[in-house]
């Protein structure tokens, strides 16, 4: 397994069929996502030995205060093989996001313990996530 920082049109198509296994990406199209690559400043897949997408996160960010973790979704014929971990690391210790103060992300509670073990916590304070729906 290997890190790869851009991905070529093969390894997006992948990336679009793996997001209509997820309940959040369910319905994308393969334009939107192209665009919402284009529009992520870090992009972090794992590819096998042939090449073929395993894993991919996306990271919007300010590069110094926010970091925001999006998409984190392995395939399920890796799932359980530590691929997970290996995107959550890859982001963190990223040199690009190293002056970053805060990493963020919002799961669903059965991931809690998996984001926890990197570090994250529930504990933010009094914050709530707000969300504007465009009509």
């Amino acid at each position: 397994m290997q890190p790869i920082y851009e991905l070529h049109d093969d390894q997006i198509s992948t990336f679009w069929r793996l997001y209509q296994n997820e309940w959040w990406t369910q319905g994308r199209t393969l334009e939107e996502t192209k665009q919402c690559i284009k529009g992520s400043q870090i992009c972090i897949g794992i590819i096998d030995g042939s090449g073929e997408l395993c894993g991919f996160a996306r990271v919007l960010t300010d590069y110094i205060f926010k970091a925001v973790i999006l998409d984190v979704i392995v395939s399920p014929v890796y799932r359980g093989d530590g691929l997970g971990d290996q995107l959550i690391e890859l982001i963190v210790r990223h040199e690009k996001l190293h002056n970053v103060k805060h990493f963020e992300l919002y799961c669903l509670p059965e991931f809690q313990a998996f984001y926890a073990r990197h570090g994250f916590t529930t504990d933010v304070g009094n914050v709530a996530l707000m969300r504007y729906a465009t009509p």
